[in-house]
């Protein structure tokens, strides 16, 4: 699944470090996974980032910071949520363009009464007054990174950044061997000042192959829906030719699967797709995607198990929640996808004629 969450009642430090090798993360008590963002109607991929804390040094930029916060005191403890601190989080959270959690506790607890996470913190102080803090959750050998904020006046220090590197450094003094950030978002800058903390060991989680990779290398190639698009517009180029009806549309409700209600219903979760005819599909949806995982097209027939009163307009498919029922065909390349459809077309429309390539 390219979205999932789950709610566990107990989180042991080895199992979290499972969680947080394979991409998850936790937001209240809930720790869910997923690859694409919706920030203001435009989509965006999410990719997993992590500090090898083998190997690491203070570098340039954390050398600079130490330098110029070196009159602030930095405490680490056990974390709670005072009034201090959910004070210090509503200031920052006023100056901050996307969108945050109402309060901290909501961000730590959502719902919930209890935090099944080892959660710590660290805290900054300028004297006597709090000026930053940052939470993040300690396994067995891996820590996240949950979340920073501080006072917008002192933001020539750098603060967030401070912080993070703040958590590294005590994290790898417990002998942690990973620390995770969290996710950067190509595209959407206000994610990139990850991207410079301690580089030379930083790594990202590829959805094509599992696998943590050296950010250094690091491409186009590894957007996923980048690539996702480029190969659906091929795949239409294609379609266009044979005179096969079919648009590109953006999935509004690819992050179905991380609503509490709709928790392990499985539902179609990519957020580009080709509506195909629907006279194809019979009573469902017939659609194609793109699946970066296998390098291959999909042909799915899904059906609706839910239908919104919005219609399908300006590229987004709105009218129905759907679920797949079952992979119709795949392939590598796009040719083979429409040699099919003009096949399931033909027997239905005598006047398409099959194109020959």
């Amino acid at each position: 699944m390219l979205a999932q969450a789950h709610h566990p009642n107990h989180l042991s430090p080895q199992e979290l470090d499972e969680y947080l090798k394979q991409g998850w993360f936790r937001m209240g008590q809930t720790i869910f996974h997923t690859n694409f963002l919706n920030f203001k109607e435009e989509y965006f991929s999410a990719i997993w980032l992590r500090v090898n804390l083998d190997n690491i040094y203070p570098d340039k930029q954390q050398v600079k910071l130490l330098k110029r916060n070196q009159d602030f005191r930095i405490e680490f403890q056990r974390a709670s949520i005072t009034d201090e601190k959910e004070a210090l989080y509503s200031k920052y959270r006023q100056g901050i363009e996307f969108q945050a959690s109402s309060s901290l506790r909501n961000l730590l607890y959502g719902v919930a009464h209890q935090n099944i996470y080892n959660t710590h913190e660290v805290n900054i102080y300028d004297g006597s007054k709090l000026i930053a803090s940052g939470f993040f959750d300690l396994g067995r050998n891996s820590a996240a990174g949950i979340t920073s904020f501080y006072d917008p006046e002192y933001k020539k220090h750098s603060l967030g950044k401070f912080l993070i590197y703040s958590k590294i450094d005590y994290c790898k003094s417990l002998g942690m061997l990973y620390f995770y950030p969290g996710y950067f978002v190509p595209g959407y800058a206000a994610f990139d000042y990850k991207l410079e903390i301690h580089k030379s060991s930083l790594q990202y989680l590829q959805l094509q192959t599992n696998r943590w990779m050296p950010i250094t290398g690091f491409s186009d190639a590894d957007i996923p829906l980048r690539v996702m698009r480029n190969k659906l517009e091929e795949l239409r180029f294609f379609m266009d030719r044979s005179q096969l009806q079919g648009n590109i549309m953006k999935y509004e409700y690819f992050d179905a699967n991380l609503v509490p209600d709709l928790i392990g219903f499985e539902l179609f979760d990519f957020p580009l797709l080709v509506n195909c005819p629907h006279k194809l599909a019979g009573a469902g949806h017939l659609v194609i995607i793109y699946d970066v995982r296998d390098n291959q097209y999909h042909l799915m027939q899904c059906r609706s198990v839910w239908t919104s009163n919005a219609p399908n307009t300006d590229g987004v498919f709105t009218s129905h929640l759907l679920k797949v029922e079952y992979d119709v065909f795949s392939s590598e390349d796009p040719l083979p996808m429409v040699n099919v459809l003009l096949v399931h077309l033909s027997s239905e429309d005598d006047s398409l004629q099959s194109a020959v390539f």
